[in-house]
Order: structure tokens, then C-alpha cells, then sequence
């Protein structure tokens, strides 16, 4: 069984995860909803490793803060709202990596 699997129906901050659109090496697509702005949206999550795949500067600028671009959620909370790259990671926290969010 895919380990992205239990992704459906879970809240990504304000994205309602509702189906798996896409999949590749790099991690799932799914097709989520945003309650904010009341529209449907894609969310990427990537897979296991793909952040040293990716290239740390493909994350953070030079300066070491997170890219505008990119979305880092523990558990189901916002690092932007929690502390940034401060915040504190409880005993098997599920860190989730969303290099984009976008919607139309």
C-alpha cells in the first residue's frame, strides 16, 4: 500500500486533500480543496528523500529562510504560523513538504 495513501480527507492547513491526481519520483499530485478561497486547487507532497533531491537551494534561499513557493506543514500546521524553521517537532511528527500550491 502506498504510505501517501491516508493523505485523503486530511486538512493541510486550510487545503482539504480530496483525491490522488498524479504520481512520479518525486511524489504524489492530489487534487485538494481551498476552504479559504473556496476553490480546488493542486497540492504536491513529496516523496521520502525527495528534499535531498531536490537541492537544499531549490528550498532555501541564501539567507536560509524557507522559499515563498514552498510549503512545509508538521503535522497538520503551517511552519510560516508556528516558528518557521524554529518550530518544535513532537515525537513522531509527520513533516510534509508542498513545493507548490496552486489553483485556478
Amino acid at each position: 500500500m502506498d504510505e501517501r495513501a491516508p493523505m485523503i480527507g486530511k486538512l493541510l492547513d486550510h487545503y482539504r486533500i480530496l483525491a490522488q491526481i498524479g504520481q512520479g519520483g518525486m511524489g504524489v499530485v492530489y487534487r485538494a480543496h481551498d476552504e479559504v478561497l473556496d476553490r480546488d486547487v493542486a497540492v504536491k507532497v513529496l516523496a521520502s528523500g525527495a528534499g535531498e533531491t531536490l537541492g537544499r537551494d531549490r528550498i532555501f534561499t541564501e539567507q536560509g529562510s524557507v522559499r515563498e513557493h514552498i510549503n512545509i506543514f508538521v503535522g497538520n500546521e503551517d511552519v510560516r504560523y508556528t516558528g518557521g524553521l524554529n518550530t518544535r517537532l513532537p515525537a513522531a511528527a509527520v513533516i510534509t513538504i508542498v513545493p507548490a500550491i496552486s489553483g485556478g
